[in-house]
């Protein structure tokens, strides 16, 4: 499997995160959310830089590295926002740190880009998966949350519009 496309997406949206996590300039901006039950821009953040070190890579390693009889460690997405205390959390820090792991990840996917991506692994919930289901799934990942960042900022704007109506630029 040629995973240079993928690969390459993935890098690219390391600078495409940093810059939409960049305008989120203040800390009220940061921390605010359209509704109860949303997540604001911190916890998105703080999610990624999770899902960067815990799941997708770990995932990946796992598979090319482990036995089959063992186990695949487990995550939590929606616990962690508070077992981790997302909100507590210093913004920037942490973009620094999910930054990071970004590089690390592309790091290590250049240095595995022989491997049997096809390796299947039994997963007890997800059933049979491999290193390059999580690698197109860590990718597709990214683009929902770049979305999900995008409409926070449209909601934000419209939010902050003071009953300004924002139909002209399009329906959302």
């Amino acid at each position: 499997m040629d995973i240079n496309p993928i690969r390459n997406n993935l890098s690219r949206n390391r600078s495409i995160f940093e810059q939409l996590f960049r305008t989120f300039s203040d800390e009220s901006s940061r921390n605010w959310k359209p509704s109860e039950g949303k997540w604001c821009a911190l916890e998105i953040l703080c999610h990624l830089y999770d899902e960067e070190r815990f799941d997708f890579r770990a995932r990946i390693r796992h598979i090319l590295n482990e036995k089959e009889d063992i186990p695949m460690p487990g995550i939590n997405p929606e616990g962690w926002v508070t077992e981790r205390k997302y909100m507590a959390q210093d913004y920037e820090n942490i973009l620094g740190l999910f930054l990071k792991e970004r590089t690390a990840s592309i790091i290590y996917l250049d240095e595995i880009k022989n491997a049997n991506w096809d390796k299947e692994f039994i997963h007890p919930y997800l059933k049979a998966v491999s290193p390059s289901f999580f690698l197109n799934n860590w990718l597709a990942h990214d683009y929902l949350h770049m979305r999900q960042i995008i409409r926070l900022k449209f909601e934000l704007l419209e939010a902050s519009s003071k009953g300004i109506e924002l139909d002209y630029a399009g329906t959302w």
